[in-house]
Order: C-alpha cells, then structure tokens, then sequence
C-alpha cells in the first residue's frame, strides 16, 4: 500500500534539484552513478541488521569525525550519537534492512533514494507494534570530501512506517 503523497521519482528529482547548486569535488571527477553508489553501499550496509555489524568500524571508515547527520536545517546529531542510534534501532529492530534505490551525482553530493524496512521487537515512538512490519521511502543528500561523508541532510517517512504498525 503507497500511502505517500508525491511518487518516489518525484521525491527523488526534487531531491536532485536541490542539490544542483553544488559544482566542485565530484562533478569534477566526472564521478559515475555506479561509483557514487558503491562509495555510499557502506553507509547503508550499516544500517541494514545493524545488531550483528561492528557499526562504529564502518561508521568511522565513512564518515569524517566531526561528521554532522541533519533532520533539518539547524538540528544536527554528531557521529558518535548517530552510531549509538543505529546501535538501538537495530535492538528495536532486529530484522532492520535498508535498500538502496536511486543514486545521483550532483556536484560533491550524493543523493539516495532508499527504502527501509523491518519489524519492531516492542512499541516504536510509543506506537505498539504487535509483531506488525513496515517498509519506508528515506532520502539523504551526502557531502563528501576526501572520500568520506562530512554531513548528510536525511528524512525518513516515520510516519508511515507508524501507519502501518498501527493498523488494527
């Protein structure tokens, strides 16, 4: 069931829009989808079982130490409480996946379109679970420098996920 308002194309080329404005690092090493895709697969092969991955590792191979994880413009969690957040969702969500879409390239930033998916072991924000799953579109927009990712400016459709374990 698509409970979304706008279609993940739409999404997605808004998504690159907002990125156009960049023109340097990656634009400039002519830096292919593929290889954009393969630069960020870490990033989201993190976030899929995490319980069973030595996140902090990854997470310090990819992303810059003073690393900044934006849920809007001035709201920022560091990598240190972003790995202690990826380690409890994937004890909230044992099964917790993450699936790449969508890459493009647009100046230094990477931009993905991803689903995510899983079933909570308890209540999710408050909301009772009863052994229900949920999958969710997410989009981030990756600055990368020097090969790792400096911010990422991220929403993920919560909301929906909340529907769906909430349906009776």
């Amino acid at each position: 069931m698509n409970t979304s308002l706008f279609s993940s194309k739409t999404v997605a080329a808004a998504a690159l829009a907002v990125t156009m404005a960049s023109g340097s690092a990656l634009a400039q090493t002519n830096l292919s989808t593929e290889a954009a895709r393969q630069m960020v697969e870490p990033f989201y092969n993190m976030l899929t079982l995490p319980a069973t991955k030595d996140v902090r590792g990854i997470a310090e191979k990819f992303l810059a130490p003073d690393w900044k994880s934006y849920s809007d413009d001035t709201n920022f969690k560091g990598r240190e409480a972003f790995i202690n957040q990826v380690m409890g969702f994937g004890k909230l969500i044992p099964d917790l996946k993450w699936e790449i879409r969508d890459v493009m390239v647009s100046g230094d930033r990477i931009v993905v379109r991803s689903t995510l998916s899983g079933t909570p072991s308890g209540p999710m924000f408050g909301t009772p679970t009863n052994g229900k799953s949920f999958q969710a579109m997410a989009i981030d927009i990756h600055t990368i420098q020097n090969g790792q990712s400096v911010k990422v400016h991220h929403i993920e459709d919560w909301a929906s996920a909340l529907r769906q374990l909430a349906v009776k």
